[in-house]
């Protein structure tokens, strides 16, 4: 799916479809998501059909951890990668040896 190209509602549209793959892939009903979740089997109904536009955040979130898939929230905004600049700089402030002081 290439999200730069798409609008918004087409994204969201998209996150729904996949949801529900998800959903059915962890044998579960939408009765089931809304019990554990505390999101209303209309609204699942409604994203899972394309037709809410404006899913908020939270209420993803708490679809995703009903069908035991939290982890796949981190993939959202995963950690920025370390330029290979900041590593060269880092690289410069080791240490090239150790010494130990000598004892008398």
């Amino acid at each position: 799916m290439d999200v730069k190209a798409m609008p918004t509602v087409q994204i969201i549209q998209a996150l729904g479809k996949r949801f529900r793959e998800y959903r059915i892939a962890a044998r579960m009903t939408q009765k089931e998501v809304a019990e554990q979740s505390g999101i209303s089997m209309l609204t699942i109904r409604r994203f899972e059909q394309g037709y809410s536009y404006d899913i908020k955040l939270g209420n993803l979130i708490a679809l995703l951890k009903a069908i035991d898939f939290a982890e796949g929230v981190a993939d959202i905004l995963p950690e920025i990668p370390v330029s290979p600049y900041a590593l060269a700089r880092q690289d410069a402030n080791k240490p090239k040896r150790v010494r130990h002081e000598q004892q008398r």
